[in-house]
């Protein structure tokens, strides 16, 4: 059927309110009790009053039913919505018998619930009340009263204009369902657009001024890091090795220095360091990006096509750099021994594969990932962390209750790398999909990052 082409999807989460409904059926109700009244007492013709009457009160006693059952504000599914539909289609079909069949010229009211179902019902209700219209049309043809008129003996028309009637109800009726609900496709496409750029509006703002306070942060903290890591040094030089707290002031020291290494990133994501300018190939890259983190507990793993020909060669962007960094640092800090780094690539786009062994995300958030104050992540029970060393994501800690951390972490690394072009998924699992991706990947049960780009968007020359 011609429905079948329209995509489903856009109407899937589209109701009618009940009221609507309602509401314009009280308008053919008002409509067909002026027509039967006015033909019968005004122009005084002879034909079943009674029983179009009788049809049109049966609308008036199921309107009331549901306007005191329900309440206005009730969306009803597609179902309940094509049942009503289809007595509204059966009801006209009814008065259309009593009043002449396909030759009364009101035949043309059967098109609208079709018409109706079309604007926000998925195809295959639409295409069921087309049936149905179909149905009562031809039964129309054979099967009718006389049509009202003054005089004792009412024209008959011929069977071939009758079937002319009948075909150019049936056309129009598919013309302007498929028009109809081709208009309403587009208008929810491009509702759906705008939501989706207020949200992306929405995350940029929060981004800007994250990226205000970075500024700040690294400017106001770059003297007292500085005076904290020069402390630490004399005193480094003042103990001996042997000393109980040589080794605190020796850690005191290095995360100081780490301290200032990222608040050098930090002010790298908008400065004009003629190293942005710089090309290196995606497998460079991921080697920077996995660099700092390599240890000898977790086992980082770097994964790349056996045939390194047409590698991308790409901007030295720092906010991939501090996005990727981000998310292999979280999957180190959630790993149990064991982090794979799959990379992949073709004529159109570029693919990296994050995944570790660790518990994975937390089922309560996943579908909320990615906003900037969410938590996302279980810890492992018994591995001590400190606090700042590790991503802002949230942990299980060993009494079982969730532990500190807004997420901001990762809205971040995720909105950087979708600057870039990137699309980023998160998976928690690799089982339901384990043709999609290598032996190795399939054997993670952890947490699972893809991030895709257009390499058009990701290459230097374009």
């Amino acid at each position: 059927m011609l429905f079948a082409s329209l995509a489903d999807p856009i109407f899937a989460n589209r109701q009618i309110k009940l009221d609507t409904l309602v509401r314009l059926r009280w308008l053919a109700i008002g409509g067909q009790l002026v027509a039967v009244l006015l033909v019968a007492l005004g122009f005084g013709y002879h034909f079943h009053a009674r029983y179009c009457l009788l049809l049109v009160g049966l609308s008036v006693v199921l309107n009331l039913v549901l306007q005191m059952g329900f309440r206005k504000s009730v969306r009803l599914s597609p179902l309940p919505v094509t049942g009503l539909l289809s007595y509204d289609a059966a009801q006209l079909g009814a008065l259309l018998y009593l009043t002449g069949g396909l030759q009364n010229p009101f035949a043309l009211l059967l098109l609208v619930p079709a018409v109706v179902s079309a604007t926000m019902q998925p195809a295959r209700f639409t295409g069921f009340l087309s049936i149905l219209i179909t149905a009562i049309a031809t039964a129309l043809i054979f099967f009718h009263q006389p049509l009202p008129w003054a005089e004792a003996t009412p024209p008959d028309f011929p069977k071939l204009y009758v079937f002319g009637v009948w075909v150019a109800l049936i056309v129009t009726m598919l013309f302007l369902s498929i028009y109809t609900s081709r208009i309403a496709q587009e208008g929810h496409q491009l509702a759906n657009a705008l939501s989706a750029t207020e949200l992306i509006l929405a995350n940029e703002q929060h981004l800007t001024s994250i990226d205000g306070l970075a500024t700040a942060a690294a400017h106001e903290l770059g003297t007292p890091l500085a005076t904290i890591q020069l402390v630490a040094k004399e005193l480094e030089h003042e103990l001996i090795p042997d000393d109980p707290i040589f080794e605190d002031v020796a850690l005191i020291r290095s995360q100081a220095e780490r301290c200032r290494d990222i608040l050098g990133k930090l002010r790298s994501l908008s400065g004009d360091d003629h190293s942005n300018f710089t090309k290196m190939q995606f497998e460079a890259l991921i080697d920077e990006v996995v660099e700092p983190f390599e240890n000898p507990d977790i086992e980082i793993e770097r994964i790349f096509p056996e045939v390194r020909q047409n590698q991308p060669v790409l901007r030295r962007n720092p906010g991939v750099l501090f996005g990727l960094s981000n998310l292999v640092e979280n999957a180190v800090d959630f790993a149990h021994s064991r982090v794979i780094l799959e990379s992949s690539w073709d004529e159109s786009r570029v693919r990296l594969i994050i995944a570790d062994d660790g518990p994975g995300f937390s089922e309560a958030i996943m579908t909320r990932l990615g906003d900037p104050f969410v938590s996302s992540r279980m810890d492992k029970a018994h591995r001590d962390r400190d606090a700042t060393s590790g991503p802002d994501l949230v942990r299980w800690q060993n009494s079982g209750n969730m532990g500190g951390g807004l997420g901001l972490g990762y809205f971040i690394a995720k909105t950087l790398l979708e600057r870039s072009g990137a699309k980023v998924s998160i998976r928690k699992s690799r089982t339901a999909q384990k043709e999609h991706f290598t032996e190795k990947i399939n054997e993670i049960s952890g947490a699972v990052i893809e991030i895709t780009w257009p390499r058009v968007l990701l290459e230097t020359d374009q």
